[in-house]
């Protein structure tokens, strides 16, 4: 079987044996819910509710702002317990959290649809997807409704469905498209319908090769949809190097996916479509793996968004002995939790609990320019370089040499035999360089 690829890359273990055959469970509904109105890339929401409020399952609570944002839902029925300010993994920041106590079972709040999503304008559809909160779901958190409104001078030739999910320990995607697939396809059929491609693609990894079969089952007699099987390598599922990996077309620095006539959605996002468009289902709830050798049940989940990960994980259990760290997402490109009575987020796609067997204590060593990170850096860089320039604070030739392309996948930093973290320098170097970019004006 043919498969795509892109040049550079690594090949971490891949480690999803833990809970790739484990059936997507739902998860019991959580007694309190944190809701940050910076669920999603871009302007945070304005809370619309206010301490001592009822509120509804899929009831607004945070409305989008004007330009890059998106509207914010309540997961549960309750109270509104207040506003509070809490710190938020995904922007690193403290920001606004409307906090609501649950106070009974689901009293849903949404409009119902049906299967005839051609009942509705494009224009219609966009805005279900507003008025339903959703983002990108495999990690931007990208406002979808933004990224499907094409300017008149663009055109879509490919539309690509992201089910590569090339991050070790996850697998929440695959089986998404194992157990949801009709459902996905019929996303893909409503994004069809709004965005009108020459061509459509499923990019999954062939270390999935009963999504593959599911999903080319599943587009039977449709011949605009293709299911693209990936090479298993990482960082495959990366906007852009899937773009190249299927198409062969570049994304130039600096510009973005539309302006090489490519669209890119992640395969939770497009479920997230297709429940908003036929099932009138704010986004509220989504999937997550929760693994790592630190769970004592590993699996795949639905859970409400805002839930503490205090409460994921007494549900799952953990070996608390054993226990290194406790990343929001996978090893690779996780975030570390510094408590784990934080909450949950839109973009959390998984919770890896790692062992101290699994986390490897070794001693860093100076670069001996053996230029490996080159070969497997998928942006093209040179991390090696761009790392000597960072210490030294020369930021505006770091920027010369490419550093705001780094896509922080963190290959260079897996393959160093130096064992240096050159990923993480990149990461703190691009927020001075951004910053200093946004005093100036």
């Amino acid at each position: 079987m043919p498969t795509f690829t892109f040049k550079g890359g690594v090949h971490p273990p891949q480690m999803k044996e833990q809970s790739r055959d484990k059936s997507i469970q739902k998860l019991p509904l959580p007694d309190i819910v944190y809701l940050f109105m910076s669920n999603h890339l871009g302007a945070p929401a304005k809370p619309v509710v206010k301490e001592g409020d009822f509120v509804k399952t899929g009831q607004l609570v945070g409305e989008g702002a004007k330009g890059i944002s998106a509207n914010i839902h309540s997961s549960v029925t309750g109270e509104v317990m207040g506003i509070e300010s809490i710190v938020n993994a995904s922007t690193g920041r403290r920001d606004q959290a409307v906090v609501v106590k649950r106070t009974s079972e689901d009293q849903w709040e949404y409009v119902k649809h049906d299967a005839d999503f051609k009942k509705f304008t494009k224009e219609e559809i966009i805005q279900i997807v507003k008025d339903s909160g959703i983002v990108g779901l495999g990690g931007a958190m990208f406002p979808t409704h933004i990224k499907m409104s094409i300017p008149d001078n663009k055109v879509v030739d490919y539309l690509i469905i992201n089910g590569a999910e090339c991050e070790p320990y996850i697998t929440i995607d695959e089986r998404i498209m194992r157990e949801k697939a009709n459902e996905i396809i019929k996303g893909i059929e409503i994004m069809d319908y709004v965005l009108n491609p020459k061509k459509i693609f499923i990019g999954i990894e062939n270390n999935k090769p009963e999504a593959i079969e599911t999903l080319k089952k599943s587009i039977k007699n449709k011949v605009k949809i293709e299911v693209a099987p990936l090479q298993t390598k990482y960082p495959q599922g990366a906007e852009k190097q899937l773009i190249t990996a299927i198409t062969k077309r570049e994304v130039p620095e600096g510009k973005l996916p539309i302006d090489v006539g490519t669209l890119v959605f992640n395969v939770s996002t497009v479920y997230a479509v297709y429940d908003a468009v036929i099932n009138g289902k704010p986004l509220v709830e989504r999937g997550i793996t929760i693994t790592g050798k630190g769970v004592k049940n590993p699996g795949n989940y639905w859970f409400r968004i805002g839930t503490k990960v205090s409460d994921l994980l007494n549900f799952v259990g953990i070996v608390e002995e054993k226990i290194d760290r406790i990343l929001y997402g996978g090893p690779m490109m996780g975030i570390p939790i510094p408590s784990i009575d934080l909450p949950t987020f839109k973009g959390n796609n998984a919770i890896t609990v790692l062992t101290n067997e699994e986390i490897l204590r070794r001693r860093t060593y100076p670069c001996i320019r053996c230029a490996s990170c080159v070969e497997v850096c998928p942006m093209g860089l040179q991390p090696y370089y761009l790392k000597k320039l960072a210490d030294a604070r020369k930021n505006d030739l770091a920027q010369e040499n490419g550093i705001l392309s780094c896509i922080e996948c963190g290959a260079c930093s897996y393959i160093c035999p130096s064992n240096i973290d050159l990923s993480r320098t990149f990461q703190t170097t691009k927020k001075v360089i951004q910053a200093i970019q946004k005093r100036r004006g």
